[in-house]
């Protein structure tokens, strides 16, 4: 598709649309001076830090993401990573106040902070052959170290809040089973509206890698949100968080789970909670017996942390190819996720790390994980090589993204249908859920498996409000923009998609292997929710695989779309209500929705397509 853009956009001269009006560098040439040094503001560098630093300046910055996430940062606080430098795992950002966000940016010179959301396998080591022309990521091997806590001879309480409602009943005394029952009649829209823990009593270090173990059952299958350590009073901080996406699938029949867990500071009052919420089922039963919290250690090989959802060769050269059963590993560069052994089985004729100068394994889980957090600033960060969202959580506010670069997003194991169909997912930067008061701006982001932006919601009473998308550039993504909100008593408002560029929509790494390919630029699904104040105008919307507007119930009362430039080279410009819409037929288009009254179909010209530089050229047509 590049050689058949760059056809349509010839070089010329810079600047208009995107640098004129935000002042952020979208090319990544930020040289920024070291910044004066401030009391509040936090340096991290992954090449000369150390965590026992007070990280209050360059020579004594912190080294490690474990040590931002564990960080007690006040409002107004800043973290600033080295430009240059490369983190990998997640990032659990600290809310701030109306009047003082907590920020997350850079500092010196070079590159802009690579946040990176993969483990690395470029070490021969790193493989075994399971069978010809099939490797292996070595599984990993524990040695139990000692019991941390027995989980089965403490106290367990249900928190509810939310509009949720349930009761817990526990063991008789002396009742060695410790079998506890939680009957929930509404579960709330929220994880947290439903919660199963602990007393505060478990003692923890940081470092430590704990496995616990449990059984369980519920009359009415779920699948489990989460399971953390954590404080057990405001701001309620992750001690520890599991070393897995996703703790497990509960069945109506008992069934024996582990899960692990990574901590991320030393605690002596931690509290194991597993979040109920907005997952179990409405008139269920769920019943839960508890066993030890251990502590071990990783004698030999890997634990994935999470399903792959990507493979990303030798930088983006090459992604593999997701199945679903290994002997469906067929061409180099199919892989097969293995859920019990925590590996990754790939086609390769010989060892991976030999045919591939990196291999990047993406993780099933946010990169920048923000749930219920806000006032919340990030700028001039890289994230990269998440098999989730880029930025992901629900019930935020106050979140600014700007001058941020977000690639190779998404892909990862979200659920399998009732029929047995896997659907995977994956947005650069989303807002889920009761989400408001944000803006995204000035960010560049690329090769994403759904949506490069999108804020959407299925939740009784949600309200998403006041959301900005500006001057950004788009391009290789399944959706550039996604938008819906259910049921009907949900309200959408004010939502703002302006001045972005968005270029070749289904053209990214994960189209081809998609069970349901669909590229398009604004991809409006089923969106009943009361909408009102939606606007999208001054972008530019060219080439897409489907068509540049999928709409598929009529919420227009709410719409304002105008002042846009499209282009397609061929096939449907937009597909409303079922029915296809080519460039030929945009006044038909025009006439049945009232929309685009002042749009324009032509091509664009961009400064320097080779270069994904999609500023528009002074030459090129516009419509505004």
């Amino acid at each position: 598709m590049i050689k058949k853009l760059l056809r349509c956009c010839a070089p010329a001269a810079a600047v208009t649309l995107i640098l004129v009006v935000c002042g952020a560098c979208l090319r990544d040439k930020r040289t920024d001076d070291m910044p004066e040094i401030m009391e509040g503001t936090y340096y991290v560098d992954d090449a000369g830090g150390d965590d026992a630093r007070s990280g209050l300046s360059p020579a004594e910055s912190w080294q490690t993401l474990q040590k931002v996430n564990s960080a007690e940062l006040k409002p107004g606080d800043r973290v600033l990573f080295r430009r240059g430098g490369q983190w990998r795992g997640q990032l659990f950002p600290r809310s701030g106040s109306d009047s003082a966000p907590v920020s997350y940016g850079a500092y010196g010179k070079g590159p802009k902070p690579l946040l990176r959301g993969s483990t690395s396998m470029n070490s021969p080591d790193d493989w075994a052959l399971e069978s010809p022309g099939v490797w292996s990521t070595k599984p990993a091997e524990y040695r139990d170290i000692g019991i941390v806590a027995d989980l089965s001879a403490i106290k367990w309480n249900l928190y509810v809040e939310g509009g949720a409602e349930a009761s817990l009943s526990g063991p008789a005394s002396g009742d060695q089973k410790a079998e506890w029952t939680a009957r929930c009649r509404k579960r709330g829209a929220e994880r947290h509206h439903v919660q199963f823990y602990t007393d505060g009593v478990i003692r923890i270090q940081a470092g430590d890698s704990l496995r616990f173990d449990f059984s369980a059952r519920c009359d009415k299958p779920f699948a489990m949100k989460n399971i953390i350590i954590m404080q057990p009073r405001s701001p309620w901080s992750d001690y520890a968080s599991l070393s897995v996406a996703r703790p497990a699938d509960v069945g109506s029949e008992w069934k024996a789970y582990t899960v692990r867990f990574k901590c991320g500071r030393t605690a002596e009052d931690g509290r194991l909670c597993i979040f109920l919420g907005g997952a179990i089922p409405d008139e269920s039963t769920f019943q839960f017996r508890p066993g030890a919290l251990v502590k071990e250690e990783c004698l030999r090989g890997y634990l994935l942390g999470a399903d792959v959802g990507n493979i990303i060769f030798d930088g983006g050269a090459t992604c593999g190819v997701k199945k679903w059963k290994v002997e469906d590993l067929q061409k180099d560069g199919d892989y097969f996720f293995d859920p019990a052994m925590r590996c990754v089985k790939l086609r390769c004729e010989s060892n991976p790390a030999g045919a591939h100068k990196s291999i990047e394994l993406a993780l099933n889980k946010h990169v920048i994980d923000q749930s219920g957090r806000h006032h919340v600033a990030y700028e001039g960060l890289d994230v990269r090589y998440g098999a989730a969202h880029g930025f992901g959580g629900g019930d935020t506010r106050n979140i600014t993204i700007r001058d941020c670069d977000l690639s190779y997003i998404g892909g990862g194991h979200q659920f399998t249908t009732a029929d047995g169909r896997p659907v995977r997912f994956g947005n650069a930067i989303e807002f889920w859920g009761n989400a408001r008061d944000s803006i995204v701006e000035g960010c560049r982001i690329w090769e994403v498996y759904d949506a490069a932006l999108t804020n959407q919601a299925s939740g009784r009473g949600t309200v998403q409000t006041n959301i900005i998308y500006r001057n950004n550039m788009i391009w290789n993504s399944e959706y550039s923009f996604e938008y819906w909100n259910r049921p009907e008593d949900s309200i959408t408002e004010n939502i703002v998609f302006e001045d972005n560029v968005c270029v070749d929509a289904g053209f990214g790494w994960g189209h081809e292997q998609r069970p349901d390919p669909n590229g398009r630029h604004l991809m409006f699904y089923q969106n009943p929710a009361q909408t009102r104040g939606v606007v999208v105008r001054r972008n530019v919307f060219c080439n897409s695989r489907h068509s540049g507007l999928r709409m598929e119930n009529d919420w227009l009362t709410g719409l304002a779309m105008d002042h846009n430039l499209w282009f397609e080279e061929s096939g449907p410009l937009f597909l409303y209500m079922g029915k296809n819409y080519a460039a030929e037929d945009f006044d038909a288009f025009r006439k049945t929705t009232g929309q685009c009254a002042n749009c324009v179909f032509a091509m664009p010209k961009f400064v320097n397509a080779q270069e994904r530089d999609y500023r528009l050229a002074p030459d090129s047509p516009r419509a505004w």
